[in-house]
């Protein structure tokens, strides 16, 4: 019986782990997609996930918030050439 109930805890703490592990890439995704392959726009929408968790921003509303977050986004000053 110990056996049993020691494998079922095992088992439902991994899904928990797991569960949690890929919530986190999902979120983590949906950041990034509204980044593009922009690499300082990706460092900003990072922050802005980190913000949002900070903020205890709802799950169902982080889709928006994040759009949001990216339309706010500071254009990068382009590096002025030296002549």
């Amino acid at each position: 019986m110990a056996v049993v109930a020691l494998v079922s805890a095992a088992a439902l703490a991994l899904h928990v782990g797991l569960f949690v592990l890929i919530r986190r890439w999902m979120d983590r995704d949906l950041a990034l997609s509204f980044a593009g392959d922009d690499a300082h726009r990706r460092d900003y929408m990072l922050r802005c996930l980190r913000r949002a968790k900070a903020e205890d921003v709802k799950r169902r509303d982080l889709p928006a918030w994040l759009e949001r977050a990216a339309a706010e986004c500071p254009a990068r000053a382009e590096p002025q050439a030296s002549a």
